[in-house]
């Protein structure tokens, strides 16, 4: 599964805090009952081993003790097979999302390409069958999706009833008019059942990844495609060539058409910024195009404009921010360059001995602390399974790299962030840089002291911003518990670390020289710098942001403000900055790579890692230091001396491991080998690192579900009053939303009312239940807590006018006396039923055919 293009920019992002970090460092065993396995620094065991198994055969390896945990989902059929086996513990989590991106851009001259037509990307909702997919392929583990937001997340509430309004559902005769209406208009002509355009046969090549239930849904939509004329080559790809022939090519190219597309999650978030973006907005890089030089790219300035506003903070209430991301969702999928097909739940078995495992409410124990903290009894290894453990896209830089889910869940295990979500509230909290908030936003401003600094490309330098600057919000950040610390080659983590990413992040963005190289890169993080106003240095651990950024929530603006990831030594940074700036022999994104055919910089293969540790020998030869981006206010934050060690530091790393990752975190990397599908990390037992078993450990995720839904009969003219019963941690709520589907309108939505903490009810008011004509409703309850970041649907059937006549309430006793003429036959009971079922269906045909006739 890949995770695409808000990565492109994941240097920028990391260093504005806007990835997932880490948790609060509380000792919460004593309340949770895990027992650390020793009190010593660093993570639970010794060494964390990762290989790499087939998902065909991990249930069985798991069985025969060749792994203690596989954090790549089951096939539904092979979880349903390992259910209830002895010893073995199965983890679910809706971890995974499905999509179908779309190839929009237009053909050459004298051809057609009918995905640049939005009526004809639009119509093919109407061929995926979600609710097929879901049952059939997943086993009932897996939801249908219609936006990019699931039931299991917390902006599900503002969304859901837009989603509801659209009502889409299978109707492939709905798809085939709109298609021929469509195609027919830009001028194709449908011989012997396919489209042709200029009497040439249109073909449209679909990648389809074949590793898991995707090569099944591929096929379906291939099928429903064939049927409405359009002649498919079916492509079956693995992850590594199917990613690269559509995210690092001109989609004019037409390599693709489809792609059957899989996103791993990391973290609930309780106010999404980035997501959407993502799956929407040209501007952050992940839409066809993928904003690189010379390549035809998806432009929207709508969407744009909607999603920079979301990302940015631009909204005074949450109200408004709302309604922006309402919005910006309806014009996404109006836009339908990704349809969105399924949330899928996700199956992680273990054994059962395993303990110490936090599930995040969104990626189970998949999350970042689990492995901080998990051990068996007994043992100090573990063995985690994954279905690779690199492919030809596994790249490892923190600038442009870490696309996939598979380096991702052995990195985050490598480097302490600043700032995590919460894996229960979704709420961005404070790990090893803690931080205080203030704002005037969001009408008011702050000054912003004269003494301040930023990065001006242009001078090449870091320079004061001068009196009668203002901003609107400041953070205070203290980096004490890193700067006490070491990186895992023995050298001190200091300010300069965090300085030089300032740098890095702004000289990639706002130098021209740069801008040309990594372009998609520079583009899509400007907009976010350009709302930093400024940084200043209070002391050697301590430093203030100012910037144009507010959130209702303050540690929102916290980890929007957080201006360095702490991910890598500032002279690991500095190498592959001369390595891609100056020496032109890699590039730190993989359309850079392939616009200039050089490597996508990965700091685990040889090759590359060779290539960084030739350019710090030579720093050392020439006695080089990177002055300017170490300079505030006159004076250097690292003397010749201090980088000439550092250098020689990270040299001796390479010699002794034979890669270029020098993280901070609980595991050092110590082994990596891509043949062999190989990872090794070995615990850090640094004395000086801050953290030790206990300080991360949560457990498992609470549950938020809706018990019992109480209806009382609804007759036209009466009031109905409905019940509902929630169970949850925190302070519960219930949203509702009346929908009528043959005319495929909200008749009513809001808050349910409170009756108790747990109790719920609404009420339908006698001229509401008498405006409603006889037929069936549907009732979408959406319960959510402030303690969760995931929400929970329940889908309720109403029959309007005709509940005394149904089946399960007969008008007459059943007795069970014998005999003729002492009971109530069944067919008396089943006569009256299928009169009733007859009556609804009659009244809702006329109905539908009333609405189509009025529109």
């Amino acid at each position: 599964m890949a995770m695409r293009r808000s990565y492109r920019c994941m240097r920028v992002l990391l260093a504005l805090g806007l990835t997932v970090v880490l948790l609060s460092s509380v000792l919460v065993q004593p309340i949770l009952g895990y027992e650390p396995p020793h009190t010593k620094t660093g993570p639970a065991v010794d060494r964390v081993l990762f290989n790499a198994f087939h998902v065909d055969v991990a249930s069985k390896e798991l069985e025969k003790g060749n792994m203690d945990l596989y954090i790549y989902s089951l096939k539904t059929i092979m979880a349903e097979q390992l259910e209830g086996a002895a010893g073995v513990h199965m983890y679910q989590a809706p971890a995974t999302s499905l999509s179908l991106i779309l190839n929009p851009a237009p053909a050459p001259e004298g051809q057609l390409n009918p995905f640049s037509i939005k009526e004809v990307r639009f119509a093919l909702n109407y061929v995926i069958d979600r609710e097929f997919i879901a049952q059939e392929f997943y086993k009932g583990m897996a939801v249908p999706m219609l936006a990019h937001v699931s039931p299991f997340e917390y902006d599900y509430l503002s969304v859901y009833p837009l989603v509801r309004e659209y009502n889409i559902s299978y109707q492939p005769e709905e798809a085939d008019r709109i298609v021929k209406e469509a195609m027919t208009k830009a001028g194709a002509q449908l011989k012997d059942g396919y489209w042709h355009y200029n009497d040439m046969p249109i073909q449209l090549k679909f990648i389809i990844r074949t590793e898991d239930e995707r090569r099944y849904v591929g096929d379906l939509i291939r099928s429903e495609l064939d049927k409405l004329g359009f002649s498919i080559i079916p492509v079956y790809h693995q992850f590594a060539v199917a990613t690269y022939t559509v995210y690092a090519n001109d989609p004019q190219l037409f390599e693709w058409h489809l792609y059957t597309e899989g996103w791993g999650k990391g973290a609930g978030e309780r106010y999404d910024f980035n997501s959407i973006n993502q799956m929407y907005a040209p501007w952050l890089g992940n839409m066809p195009g993928w904003q690189e030089a010379g390549y035809w790219r998806y432009e929207n300035a709508e969407l744009d404009a909607l999603g920079q506003s979301i990302f940015m903070g631009d909204f005074s209430t949450v109200a408004q921010r709302d309604e922006l991301y309402r919005d910006m969702t309806r014009l996404g999928m109006e836009e339908a360059v990704r349809l969105w097909v399924a949330t899928v739940i996700n199956n992680f078995p273990a054994t059962a001995d395993l303990t110490g495992v936090t599930e995040d409410i969104t990626s189970g124990p998949k999350g970042l602390v689990t492995l901080r903290e998990a051990y068996i009894p007994g043992k100090q290894e573990l063995t985690v399974g994954h279905l690779w453990v690199w492919t030809a896209r596994s790249t490892w830089n923190p600038i442009g790299g870490f696309t996939d889910v598979y380096s991702n869940d052995i990195w985050q295990n490598i480097a302490d962030p600043p700032l995590w979500r919460h894996p229960f509230t979704g709420v961005p909290e404070s790990f090893r840089a803690s931080y205080e908030v203030e704002s005037a936003g969001p009408a008011g401003k702050l000054d912003v002291p004269g003494d301040a600094f930023l990065w001006k490309a242009d001078a090449g330098e870091f320079l004061s911003v001068g009196p009668g600057i203002k901003a609107t919000s400041k953070v205070t950040f203290d980096y004490s518990k890193y700067f006490q610390s070491n990186w895992h080659d023995g050298q001190p983590i200091t300010m300069a670390d965090v300085i030089y990413s300032i740098y890095q992040s702004f000289d990639l963005a706002y130098n021209e020289d740069k801008t040309k190289i990594e372009f998609a890169l520079g583009t899509t993080s400007k907009p976010l710098l350009d709302t930093f106003r400024g940084f200043r240095l209070i002391d050697d651990n301590t430093l203030e942001v100012y910037l144009d950024f507010w959130h209702f929530v303050p540690d929102y603006i916290a980890s929007y403000a957080s201006p360095a990831s702490l991910s890598m030594p500032w002279e690991v940074l500095a190498a592959m900055d001369e390595l891609v700036f100056v020496k032109r022999q890699a590039a730190f994104s993989d359309t850079t790579a392939s616009r200039f055919q050089v490597p996508w910089l990965s700091l685990v293969m040889d090759r590359d890692a060779r290539l960084v540790r030739r350019t710090l020998t030579e720093f050392i030869d020439r006695g080089y230091l990177p002055e300017a981006p170490f300079t505030i206010d006159s004076r250097s934050l690292v003397s010749k001396e201090e980088a000439e060690a550092r250098y020689k530091a990270a040299v001796s790393w390479f010699d002794e491991y034979g890669l270029m990752v020098i993280g901070n975190g609980p595991f050092k990397l110590v082994r990596f080998d891509p043949a062999a599908q190989f990872a090794e990390l070995e615990a850090f037992r640094d004395t000086t690192y801050p953290l030790r078993p206990g300080d991360w450990f949560l457990g498992a995720a609470p549950l938020l579900e809706i018990e019992n839904v109480d209806t009382q009969p609804i007759s036209p003219g009466e009031e109905a009053v409905i019940e509902i019963e929630v169970k949850g941690p925190g302070n519960l709520g219930t949203n509702y939303l009346l929908f009528d589907p043959v005319e495929s309108k909200v008749l009513k939505m809001g808050e349910a009312e409170a009756i108790s903490p747990t109790r719920y009810s609404l009420s339908l008011s006698p001229e509401e239940t008498l405006a409603m004509p006889l037929g069936i409703y549907h009732l979408y309850l959406v319960a959510h807590s402030d303690e969760v970041s995931s929400t929970t649907e329940r889908k309720i059937d109403l029959n309007v006018g005709l509940e005394q006549l149904s089946p399960a309430q007969p008008m007459l006793p059943v007795t069970e006396e014998s005999g003729e003429g002492e009971g109530i036959s069944l067919i008396l009971i089943v006569i009256p039923a299928f009169i009733v079922t007859a009556a609804i269906i009659a009244f809702s045909v006329m109905r539908k055919i009333k609405a189509e006739k009025a529109s």
